[in-house]
């Protein structure tokens, strides 16, 4: 579901998918993946957990255990993206990216800048959908490491290669390697 109405969730797992303004490549552009690492190591400060994962050169998409959250999943995401566009805007900044800079500063509307919004990095809304099942879980899991597989983005031919994924977790966890993330099966098990 596309949000744009608030979530009142604050526990449970969700699959979350949030978008580059007009699909633009901002997270390639700037090298901007480690952003969302350092949102990742926040929400983990948090006492949540990531799941799985992929950053895609222009969206993400993110499976997060929220545990005993002050906050809803909305403010959660739009803090994140928030920090995100800041983030993106100086890296541009630096770049000297000063037409990619314009142009989403004109994409902001006339609320947007009296709320004091400068620049339109990410699409207003997000997907977030809440995972009840271990087998939904593993469905959206499968779905994120094959993305950078799939023929319309083709950045690598097996997942393993991709980078920016939980995909290697996976494989490092079972070898007994450790990690910030959590995997999905310690989510379904008893206290």
């Amino acid at each position: 579901m596309s949000v744009r109405k608030t979530i009142p969730e604050r526990e449970g797992v969700f699959f979350i998918t949030f978008t580059c303004y007009k699909w633009l490549n901002l997270f390639e552009i700037t090298n901007s993946y480690d952003l969302v690492y350092k949102w990742f190591d926040v929400l983990i400060s948090k006492k949540h957990q990531i799941t799985g994962y992929v950053i895609m050169p222009n969206h993400l998409h993110v499976l997060i255990a929220l545990r005993n959250s002050t906050q809803n999943i909305n403010t959660i995401v739009s803090n994140a993206k928030r920090f995100m566009a800041y983030g993106i805007i100086k890296r541009l900044n630096i770049q000297g990216s000063k037409e990619m800079i314009e142009y989403l500063k004109s994409e902001t509307s006339k609320i947007e800048k009296k709320r004091n919004q400068v620049h339109r990095v990410f699409e207003k809304s997000f997907d977030v959908k809440l995972c009840l099942s271990e087998k939904f879980i593993e469905q959206k899991l499968n779905y994120i490491h094959m993305n950078p597989c799939s023929k319309k983005w083709s950045l690598v031919n097996h997942p393993l290669e991709y980078k920016h994924s939980s995909m290697s977790f996976y494989e490092n966890y079972y070898k007994g390697i450790k990690s910030k993330l959590t995997p999905y099966t310690a989510l379904f098990e008893e206290d």
